[in-house]
């Protein structure tokens, strides 16, 4: 009898720690980085656990907005004994002020490491101005439903040469 008591004793304990951990992450916002380059604004989400179908991207008034609502798999055999996971996250990222940006031909792809790259291609200067007052759905693909984008340059210590010969590696 005590130790059923324990044991149930335990589980509510897991269980209160679990929704806890849960909610702060729910509240955290996903993390994001912002690049830019001469043609693009890329902004890549922490999307740990998604799937395209569990993800929303919106371009709104300047600002790439994106919302995760993940599903807890089932396992057969198995008791939530943890729910630390939170099933609903949000994160944003404004572009600088001004951008001249496209949000119509955005693009959303999801990598297979759990990554969100977002694509906002910039306006020519010269045919458009800052795109405010929009808000524009953009649809999220997997990486393997479309052509994967190259991945980062540069080595783990951020200085490699992209110019560099690669013969020296190769069996001649």
């Amino acid at each position: 009898m005590i130790r059923e008591l324990g044991r149930s004793l335990g589980n509510a304990v897991l269980e209160q720690v679990g929704r806890t951990s849960s909610r702060i992450q729910e509240r955290k916002p996903l993390p994001v980085d912002l690049l830019e380059s001469d043609e693009a604004h890329l902004a890549v989400f922490d999307a740990p656990g998604a799937t395209s179908s569990d993800i929303q991207v919106r371009f709104v008034d300047g600002e790439i907005q994106v919302r995760i609502d993940r599903f807890r798999d089932f396992y057969e055999e198995h008791e939530m004994r943890l729910p630390g996971r939170g099933l609903s996250l949000d994160g944003s990222v404004a572009l600088p002020d001004g951008a001249a940006a496209d949000p119509e031909a955005a693009t959303a792809t999801l990598a297979s490491n759990g990554t969100l790259r977002v694509r906002v291609p910039k306006r020519d200067e010269a045919t458009g101005a800052a795109a405010t007052g929009t808000d524009e759905q953009i649809e999220t693909e997997s990486e393997s439903e479309s052509e994967p984008e190259p991945e980062p340059a540069g080595s783990d210590d951020g200085a490699a040469d992209a110019d560099s010969d690669d013969s020296a590696d190769s069996d001649e």
